[in-house]
């Protein structure tokens, strides 16, 4: 992997992604992509768009480089590492779409503060967002939904786009069900709140 990878890396230091996809008609980050799969479908689906995704994990990092070469992808950029490393080397209002699908819950309140929502990261996500781009976050779990939906809404800078239950019970028509997800480990169907940044 360590081979293939610089090709498909997000640069070490600050950068426009544009610099990266010069005819990119929009920039999307996916946290946490896990495997990779939804990343990669959706890079597929929309080649105009240039998709950036960050991951801790190396076997999740290997599984999305062998489905980005797979499908012939090359409008997909890697972060192998900490969302929050890219995020920082970001310049504002870059990004029309933020995914944060099924991220670690912590469920033990002594660990909450590991979670990936916190306000810090929902001011960064707000940063980062151009006007009228959107943020989707996914769980299973349902402390972890109402703290997130509670913490992304307190921020002030985001409008929940529900009108109705079915609207986060329901996956969006755009959504592509991930390896995790239907493991079905959370203590909850899955929920997805979308958000807009006006």
């Amino acid at each position: 992997m360590e081979g293939r990878l610089p090709a498909l890396r997000c640069p070490r230091e600050a950068f426009d992604p544009k610099a990266l996809k010069p005819d990119a008609a929009e920039v999307w980050l996916e946290i946490g992509f896990g495997g990779g799969e939804h990343m990669a479908a959706q890079a597929a689906r929309r080649p105009e768009v240039l998709i950036l995704g960050a991951e801790p994990f190396q076997n999740g990092v290997a599984s999305a480089v062998r489905h980005v070469e797979e499908q012939g992808l090359s409008n997909v950029r890697i972060e192998d590492g900490d969302a929050r490393a890219l995020m920082e080397r970001l310049p504002d209002s870059c990004l029309t779409r933020i995914f944060v699908l099924f991220p670690d819950p912590w469920p033990k309140a002594r660990h909450h503060k590991r979670r990936l929502i916190q306000a810090e990261t929902v001011a960064e996500f707000a940063r980062l967002l151009a006007p009228g781009g959107r943020l989707r976050f996914a769980s299973d779990w349902a402390e972890y939904v109402d703290w997130s939906l509670e913490r992304i809404l307190a921020d002030g800078r985001f409008a929940w786009t529900a009108a109705r239950a079915d609207d986060w019970r329901s996956p969006p028509a755009n959504h592509i069900t991930t390896r995790y997800e239907t493991k079905r480990l959370g203590d909850c169907a899955p929920a997805f709140l979308d958000f807009v940044r006006p």
